[in-house]
């Protein structure tokens, strides 16, 4: 995937079409014919060969077997949870999906710790701090920003209020930072947020599982977080691990006063009995 990435400013239109159709739908190549992958794709089959050979691969077939290895098929992973219990093999689904969440967490390491830095600068520098996710990145994106509230006053959470994303930057502006996250399949709402954002002069941290995801296009900062597992819908696990990893970096990077902020922020809570202490 990484190497398929790295090709991609260096090949063919065709190859280059076949290669962002890989990227961003591995789970369609197993199950199909290079035919069918390049007539769904709108490029001939002979396309997908000669990207296979350009990346090293002796065949088509090898180059397949390697991209979709892991790969997420929310349907078939269904029916494989559903299969397992009928063949009483449900007790092994336990260590699989810890495996998957160890090996999700172990990929983070391959993060560039100066482009972390880089990027707790701009949300340390930025006007305003935008964090948006939606459906199952809702969650953290609300918590990334609860967080960073502590101790800096620019970081609110997107959507807000049950509208659209969009509405939420409305006042956006050279200056501001939009932390923009999702995950395949690609939310449509996002990708137009942050679309919207780059009109605006707004500088753009994507996070996704894919490096062909659509809003890394332009973005000033781009974090590939995998969320591979034996269950039928992305793993959060890795996500988590990120956003706390550079909430660490941020406050690393954070103005002295920020220490005041957070202390000041638990002593309120305290003295709110907002805390409930042990029992003798």
């Amino acid at each position: 995937m990484e190497a398929l990435r790295a090709a991609l400013p260096h090949l063919s239109d065709a190859k280059r079409r076949a290669a962002i159709f890989a990227l961003e739908h591995p789970e369609r190549l197993g199950p199909s014919s290079v035919r069918e992958i390049a007539a769904e794709a709108g490029v001939s089959p002979n396309a997908f060969i000669r990207l296979s050979q350009s990346l090293g691969f002796q065949s088509f077939k090898e180059f397949k077997a390697a991209l979709t290895f892991g790969t997420f098929q929310p349907m078939q992973q269904a029916r494989d949870l559903q299969a397992r219990s009928a063949l009483g093999q449900i007790h092994e689904l336990q260590g699989d999906v810890l495996r998957a969440s160890q090996m999700n967490l172990e990929a983070l390491q391959a993060i560039d710790a100066q482009s972390l830095q880089d990027a707790s600068s701009l949300i340390n520098q930025a006007s305003k701090v935008y964090v948006l996710g939606v459906g199952i990145a809702n969650a953290l994106a609300q918590n990334f920003a609860y967080l960073g509230a502590m101790a800096l006053d620019n970081i609110v959470a997107l959507p807000r209020d049950g509208s659209e994303p969009v509405d939420g930057l409305v006042r956006a502006a050279k200056g501001d930072c939009l932390i923009a996250m999702t995950f395949k399949p690609y939310r449509r709402e996002v990708v137009e947020a942050v679309e919207a954002a780059q009109e605006q002069g707004v500088d753009i941290i994507a996070i996704s599982d894919s490096p062909a995801a659509p809003h890394f296009i332009g973005a000033q900062y781009r974090f590939v977080v995998p969320g591979d597992t034996p269950q039928f819908f992305t793993s959060t696990v890795a996500l988590s691990a990120f956003l706390e990893m550079l909430m660490a970096f941020v406050i690393a990077a954070a103005p002295a006063k920020a220490i005041k902020d957070i202390a000041a922020f638990h002593e309120r809570r305290h003295k709110l009995g907002i805390y409930v202490e042990p029992a003798a």
